[in-house]
C-alpha cells in the first residue's frame, strides 16, 4: 500500500491518444498523469478505515487540502486550451468540494482525536459490510454469487497484469473502493513513467489499462455508490468525500472518453460475499505467501483469467 508522500481532464479523445505518438518528453501530458495519480490516491486514502493517527495528521495539517489543490491546478494548466464549459464547471466544483474539506477541518475536524474519526467512519460504513452504502464493486450489478466471481476475476485480472499484489497490512478486498482509486493512481503514475522512460507500445498499453477499468468497474458502480454514501453520511467529511469522488469519476470518464454502462437504483441487489480479509494489493510487491493465487481461487477468479485474459495485457514495471 503507498504512504503518504511516495508519489507526488474533461478533454477529448485526442488528448489522450495524442500522448501515444507524441514526444516521450511532453511535459504536459506528463503532469497531467501525475496530477490525476495523485488525485486518485487522496480518495484512496480517504476511504480506508483509520488505524492510526497517520491520515487524521495529514488531514487536520491542510496538507490533504493543499495536496489536493495543488494537483488539481496542476492538471488544469496541462489540460489543452481553451478549456470547454462543462470541464470547467466539473473541475470547478471539485475546487469547491475541496475547499468544503477545509472548512470542515478548520470549524469541527480540527477538534476531533483518532477516535472520533473511526466512530465517523463506523456510522457511515458500520462494521460489517453496509447494505445502504457498501465500497464493494461486487455488491453491485450482480444476482449471485458466479456473477461476483467474474467481476472479482476482471479485477484480479488487472492487477495481476500489472503486478500489483495483495497485502496483509490492509485488511480490505480487492473490491474495496480505496483499493481500485489507488490502482488507477498506480496506472497514472506509471503512464508518467512510460512517457519519460518506455516506448509507444508499453505508453498505449497503460492508456488502454486505465481507460477499460474505468469504463468496466469504477465508472459503472463509483457514481451510484457515490449517490448513495451522500444520503448515508448527510453531512461532515465523508458527505464532501462523496461529492468530490462523483465528480473525479465524472471528469475522469470525460477526459479517458469512455462511456461506462453506470448501475441504478434498480440494479443495486446486494448479495453475501464473504472473502479472505487482507485483500488490498501494495505495489512492486514480492508474493511472499501466494495470496492473491489463494484469493483468486476462493472467489473461482483464476478459472475465469484461464480462459480469458484481460485485454490490459502486459505492461513492464515502473
Amino acid at each position: 500500500m503507498a504512504t503518504k508522500g511516495t508519489e507526488n481532464g474533461r478533454s477529448s479523445t485526442s488528448s489522450v491518444t495524442q500522448q501515444v505518438g507524441s514526444s516521450l518528453k511532453d511535459s504536459p501530458a506528463v503532469e497531467r498523469a501525475l496530477a490525476r495519480s495523485k488525485l486518485y490516491l487522496l480518495l484512496s486514502w480517504s476511504y480506508l478505515y483509520p488505524e492510526d493517527d497517520e491520515f487524521l495528521d495529514y488531514l487536520q495539517s491542510g496538507e490533504l487540502v493543499e495536496d489536493g489543490r495543488a494537483a488539481l491546478n496542476s492538471l488544469r494548466a496541462a489540460l489543452p486550451t481553451p478549456i470547454d464549459k462543462e470541464t470547467e464547471e466539473v473541475l470547478q466544483g471539485i475546487t469547491d468540494h475541496f475547499d468544503a474539506v477545509e472548512h470542515w477541518v478548520s470549524s469541527e475536524g480540527v477538534n476531533w482525536d483518532i477516535q472520533d474519526l473511526r466512530d465517523e467512519h463506523r456510522r457511515v460504513f458500520s462494521n460489517v459490510i453496509a447494505l445502504d452504502c457498501p465500497p464493494y464493486e461486487t455488491l453491485f450489478g450482480n444476482d449471485h454469487v458466479f456473477g461476483q466471481s467474474y467481476v472479482m476475476g476482471d479485477i484480479a485480472g488487472f492487477y495481476s497484469a500489472f503486478g500489483v499484489q495483495l497485502s496483509q497490512d490492509i485488511h480490505e478486498r480487492l473490491d474495496h473502493l480505496s483499493v481500485e482509486l489507488e490502482f488507477l493512481h498506480f496506472l497514472a503514475y506509471k503512464e508518467s513513467y512510460a512517457l519519460c522512460h518506455d516506448g509507444p507500445e508499453k505508453l498505449k498499453t497503460v492508456i488502454e489499462a486505465e481507460k477499460k477499468f474505468v469504463k468496466e468497474h469504477v465508472g459503472r458502480w463509483v457514481p451510484l455508490f457515490s449517490g448513495m454514501l451522500k444520503k448515508k453520511a448527510e453531512y461532515g467529511f465523508y458527505k464532501t468525500v462523496a461529492d468530490l469522488t462523483a465528480q473525479w469519476v465524472a471528469f475522469e470518464i470525460a477526459y479517458l472518453s469512455v462511456t461506462p454502462q453506470p448501475y441504478s437504483e434498480t440494479d443495486y441487489r446486494p448479495a453475501n460475499f464473504v472473502s479472505p480479509e487482507g485483500t488490498s494489493f501494495e505495489c512492486g510487491a514480492q508474493d511472499k505467501g501466494n495470496e492473491l493465487s489463494l484469493l483468486m481461487n476462493e472467489v473461482g477468479a483464476q478459472e475465469f483469467l484461464d480462459k480469458e485474459k484481460p485485454e490490459s495485457g502486459q505492461s513492464g514495471t515502473a
